[in-house]
């Protein structure tokens, strides 16, 4: 497991989105980062998962969240503009974006993976976060300190067969990870990183691995001190950079 310890308040102050908050690893991070002081964003498409989480948040006496119910299947790019104005004026800057959100699509040979299918995952898994992260790249700049958190996989950074479309759109988020990395290297306080979670508790992973023992592998809590560290002031310069969680 990544070996960090952060202090209480580490993220006191800061304003940061997570994408997929309302379950799994995206739930995990958001409360985790609520608890070191976070005002934090729960964006997703379910909006009564959302609210359980901001439920929880608010019940531990942590500051309050926002519940941004937002389909990324489906969202043109004037809805990404609005969400971005909405944040502007609701919190002035953004320091923080941690890219959870994504699917998994069908686990299948390339030459039976139909192309709505493949489609489909790219959308939501690349097309999505590149909207996201584009038009909420201004309100990044803004902030003396952002942060910019992909999540990859193992499949994405060394391709595996019948992994296709998700190993195909891990492999589109590590370049986008890499190359937001340059741009803003140097030029920019911000910060653009990756993070593979590795095998977790979660419902992708159990559809994934159908066959799997859940309780050999960690759940989403487990694995938060590399999401702490890469959200948080510590990592400052870090940047370009492929995680394990695990």
């Amino acid at each position: 497991m990544f070996d960090y310890s952060a202090r209480p308040e580490l993220l006191k102050g800061r304003v940061i989105l997570v994408t997929g908050a309302g379950r799994g690893i995206g739930a995990a991070a958001a409360k985790t980062y609520a608890a070191h002081g976070a005002t934090v964003l729960l964006l997703g498409k379910t909006e009564a998962n959302l609210t359980q989480v901001y439920d929880e948040i608010e019940a531990a006496g942590h500051p309050q969240p926002a519940v941004i119910p937002f389909n990324l299947e489906t969202a043109l790019p004037h809805q990404y503009d609005e969400l971005a104005a909405m944040i502007e004026t609701e919190f002035g800057h953004l320091d923080g974006l941690l890219h959870n959100a994504s699917i998994i699509g069908p686990r299948t040979p390339i030459e039976q993976l139909s192309g709505e299918n493949f489609m489909r995952v790219m959308h939501v898994n690349v097309n999505a976060m590149f909207m996201l992260t584009s038009t909420l790249l201004p309100l990044l700049k803004l902030s003396q300190d952002a942060s910019v958190v992909f999540t990859s996989s193992s499949v994405g950074r060394k391709g595996r067969a019948y992994w296709g479309a998700y190993g195909v759109s891990k492999f589109a988020t590590e370049g986008l990870m890499q190359t937001l990395a340059d741009e803003v290297d140097t030029v920019a306080p911000v910060r653009s990183n990756s993070i593979n979670p590795g095998a977790t508790r979660t419902s992708m992973r159990a559809q994934a691995y159908p066959g799997e023992n859940p309780l050999n592998n960690p759940t989403p809590e487990e694995i938060m001190p590399v999401y702490l560290y890469l959200m948080g002031p510590d990592s400052t310069g870090i940047n370009g950079q492929a995680f394990n969680a695990q």
